[in-house]
């Protein structure tokens, strides 16, 4: 495969998760309201775990567990500093 082709297709995905991810954030913003009017706390680490475990189980290549993962943990962690600023 040529690499231009590749790097194409990657620039593809790159836009879907670019839309996915402001999609979470705006949903984040739904949390932020929640978790400001109930006084619940930003970090929740029974969630993350679920998170995490409900990742790990969704990668179909075992080869790319833990690199996924931990995308997801500093997508987590992003949003508890958004979660922080606009909350306090």
């Amino acid at each position: 495969m040529d690499l231009d082709i590749i790097r194409h297709e990657i620039d593809q995905v790159d836009d879907q998760i670019v839309h996915l991810l402001e999609k979470r954030m705006h949903l984040v913003e739904g949390v932020v309201a929640v978790k400001k009017a109930s006084g619940k706390q930003i970090l929740d680490t029974k969630r993350e775990e679920l998170i995490f475990e409900r990742v790990r189980n969704k990668v179909e290549d075992n080869r790319y567990q833990e690199p996924i993962v931990a995308i997801f943990s500093d997508i987590l962690k992003r949003s508890r500093a958004y979660q922080d600023k606009h909350i306090t």
